[in-house]
């Protein structure tokens, strides 16, 4: 599907894109030949300020049937100047969506599933968050696959991490410079163990024997 652009007043008194989606694809209808067919939102989340996602329950006939994810691109600028303040672009997980950073607790609520698209999706989404919740501490150093290049010149495979509370630097293997490495966390790499060298401690000499 294409996408949808709505005004502030298209909104339906909704504040921000996540209340919208969550009422949008929350819903219930009769069919033709007789019965309802609907879903219903279990949870979201609006990831980036750009993707929504969401765990939702088919229902049929009122009974709930199965849970799928929902994944909603999404322009949202309060302050656009011709007035179309939100828009969003819908899919569902089975069509395969680029955008894999859903929450782990939404894909604990998903039902099992035999869609291929669906499954690639869902190993890539876990896969995202395996590399994310990567362990990273001060000091430590880390080793990247290729060659990493910057505007002063330097090009290096190693570096050394400098986090300061959330925010995260690197310096070059040797300790020096300066350097932002942008998604490194979605990035391939290592780390390099740390050589600690340890004091020798040499055994005390027997005492001398002491002559009659």
């Amino acid at each position: 599907m294409g996408w949808t652009s709505m005004t502030s007043a298209g909104m339906a008194g909704h504040a921000n894109p996540k209340a919208y989606l969550d009422d949008q694809f929350t819903y219930g209808r009769t069919l033709d030949g007789g019965g309802t067919r609907g879903m219903r939102v279990i949870d979201s989340a609006f990831v980036g300020n750009r993707v929504w996602y969401a765990a939702a329950e088919i229902i049929q006939d009122g009974e709930p049937q199965y849970v799928i994810a929902l994944v909603c691109l999404v322009k949202w600028n309060p302050k656009a100047r011709d007035g179309y303040v939100f828009g969003y672009k819908e899919m569902e997980e089975s069509m395969g969506p680029c955008e894999a950073d859903c929450p782990a607790r939404i894909l604990r609520l998903l039902s099992p599933t035999a869609k291929e698209h669906a499954l690639d999706w869902r190993r890539r989404c876990l896969e995202r968050l395996r590399m994310h919740g990567r362990k990273v501490t001060d000091g430590m150093r880390l080793r990247f696959p290729r060659p990493i290049s910057f505007g002063d010149g330097h090009s290096g495979t190693d570096f050394i991490v400098m986090k300061k509370g959330e925010k995260i630097t690197f310096r070059n293997g040797d300790g020096r410079g300066y350097y932002r490495i942008t998604g490194f966390r979605d990035m391939s790499w290592t780390v390099v163990p740390e050589t600690k060298v340890h004091r020798t401690i040499f055994a005390a000499a027997p005492a001398a024997a002491i002559a009659a």
